[in-house]
């Protein structure tokens, strides 16, 4: 497997570059003060944070995972977006973002603080800053692994050149660098990765061929034939779909727990609606990003599926194997190597380098500010100049990428990438969307409630990891460490009950616990933070397609309608 760039291509991927450093090079000049590094002075407008907003999520795990589960699972990954996505998305917009942007809060650490008190502050702003780091640095390993394959670049070299080129432009420039540039990447990707879907399908004989030729990939491994082209109507048992989840562990687990605890809670994707020039725009970001977020499944899953029937039909020899079983990660890859022709490679290959890109930057500039406000400020050294702070930032993303290059050589001991971040997910976002939740919407939830709670689901997710064990693993790193009690088809599966076991455990301990102790805080006090205390946003003068409900309604709607067509 190997790709020839031409001079071409090499050139449009030089440009590229070019870019991306000079939009960071251009924004210094506007990098003030802290607030202009760490929020963009809250001055970008809603098209613009919106397509940043869904930029940040779009990287290369997504991209490359998405496609990889295209193939492995068939069209019931787009449960990933139609079930784990715009329902989030949609209750971030009309109930969430108030509180976000209203009480002036930077990060999300720093709202648990105003709602709680500083312990759960802490909790919080320490565990995401671990994930970020390991999330970027998943990225980078994924990145510096397809540049060894693709074009025999050493390993060692690609991810000291990634890192270089996201360090420049977010030193630079802060998150408004990173927000403009993931812009750029957004359209990038699509136009990437357009014409590639394009040329496969027209080459498979369409949507109807391909429903065809994807009978004996499910029945080869066992499978009623359209497991692979129906979302729905496999889920009623776990031995009946590849992905090895029912439909209770798909709605519950990811549909609830998994994404509105990434969706509404990770500061990385908050942070693009935060940036936004007022709260109608504010509000707008994640329903402007949930529109392309509908359609994403045509571009990354599609051609999962695709490669996935070629290879069948080619008698295995379309993908490369990997351990004796077809190597998922390898798609894309694959695909832009058969389809584009010089020029437009340059172009496909660019956008995957953007998806990795992206990824990589909305992680270090949410852990940049929430390393400097949340641990840096309020521990270490408090009452500094905003200079100081400014310049704390900028370091921060020297050692917040240094750190994500030792997590990628860490990651080279992972098959499927999207497994060991799910896993990570499970510890942190899950039982926190738990906390929110009582925060936001029950005013006699407690500091001591919420941080016990919390630090309970993480415990609790713990626990069931170490009795859960996915198909023939060995107890270890994938689950069963204590005794391997409970047994699941694959690792997803695993990912959701233990989503599921560490929201129930946080949400039920929160609740006992504060009902056991006293307030902390007066009602005055949680004015802006509770739902019930805060007056309620008239947004009635606006035309229709700038009111949330409306919007959230609309979106809503339509993804219904994607399920059942898919159904």
């Amino acid at each position: 497997m190997h790709i020839e760039l031409g001079v071409l291509d090499y050139l449009i991927l030089l440009t590229y570059f070019v870019f991306v450093i000079g939009i960071g090079w251009v924004l210094k000049r506007q990098m003030k003060g802290s607030t202009d590094f760490f929020l963009s002075g809250r001055s970008i407008p809603a098209w613009v944070t919106g397509l940043a907003f869904i930029s940040a999520n779009l990287g290369a795990q997504e991209v490359i995972g998405m496609a990889a589960s295209g193939a492995q699972y068939g069209i019931m990954t787009s449960h990933f977006y139609w079930v784990g996505a715009i329902p989030a998305m949609v209750f971030l917009a009309v109930f969430m973002m108030p509180f976000y942007y209203g009480s002036k809060a930077r990060s999300v650490p720093e709202y648990l603080k105003m709602r709680f008190d500083e312990k759960t502050r802490g909790l919080n702003a320490i565990s995401f800053a671990v994930m970020t780091v390991f999330s970027s640095g998943i990225s980078m390993y994924a990145l510096a692994r397809l540049l060894e394959i693709l074009l025999n670049w050493n390993f060692h070299f690609s991810i000291v050149v990634s890192a270089v080129v996201v360090l420049v432009y977010i030193f630079l420039g802060g998150l408004t660098s990173a927000i403009y540039n993931e812009v750029l990447q957004f359209f990038m990707i699509v136009f990437g990765f357009a014409p590639l879907v394009f040329l496969a399908l027209k080459d498979i004989g369409g949507w109807s061929a391909l429903k065809e030729k994807l009978i004996p990939v499910a029945a080869g491994q066992g499978y009623a034939a359209g497991t692979w082209t129906q979302s729905w109507v496999h889920m009623n048992n776990v031995k009946d779909n590849p992905m090895g989840v029912e439909w209770m562990g798909m709605v519950m687990g990811l549909g609830f727990v998994l994404s509105f605890g990434y969706w509404c809670t990770d500061f990385l994707v908050v942070q693009r609606a935060m940036a936004a020039n007022s709260m109608s725009a504010a509000r707008r970001t994640p329903l402007i990003a949930a529109i392309p977020k509908m359609l994403f499944p045509a571009l990354v899953i599609l051609p999962g599926m695709i490669a996935i029937a070629m290879d069948y039909s080619s008698g295995m020899q379309f993908l490369p194997m990997k351990d004796g079983a077809p190597d998922y990660n390898m798609t894309i890859p694959v695909l832009l190597a058969k389809y584009l022709p010089t020029g437009l490679l340059g172009i496909g290959f660019t956008a995957l380098m953007a998806s990795f890109m992206s990824g990589m930057a909305g992680n270090v500039t949410a852990f940049n500010t929430v390393w400097t406000y949340d641990i840096y400020q309020s521990y270490i050294a408090p009452n500094k100049s905003d200079n100081h702070y400014l310049w704390m930032g900028r370091w921060a993303t020297v050692f917040g990428i240094l750190i994500s290059i030792g997590c990628a050589y860490l990651a080279a001991n992972f098959n499927n990438i999207m497994d060991m971040l799910q896993l990570v997910f499970g510890f942190v976002n899950a039982p926190l969307f738990a906390t929110f939740l009582l925060g936001m919407f029950w005013k006699r939830a407690t500091g001591h409630g919420a941080f016990f709670g919390l630090l309970g689901g993480m415990i609790g997710a713990a626990v069931f990891h170490g009795l859960a064990i996915p198909g023939s693993a060995t107890p270890g790193i994938k689950g069963g460490w204590i005794a391997p009690h409970f047994h699941f088809n694959n690792s997803m599966g695993q990912n959701f009950y233990m989503a599921i076991v560490a929201w129930t455990t946080c949400f039920l301990l929160t609740i006992a616990i504060s009902l056991a102790t006293k307030s902390n805080k007066t009602e005055e006090e949680l004015k802006g933070l509770v739902y019930s205390l805060t007056p309620k946003i008239k947004s009635g003068d606006e035309p229709w397609f700038k009111q949330p409900a409306i919007l959230g309604i609309v979106i809503l709607a339509a993804t219904v309608a994607l399920n059942i067509i898919f159904w």
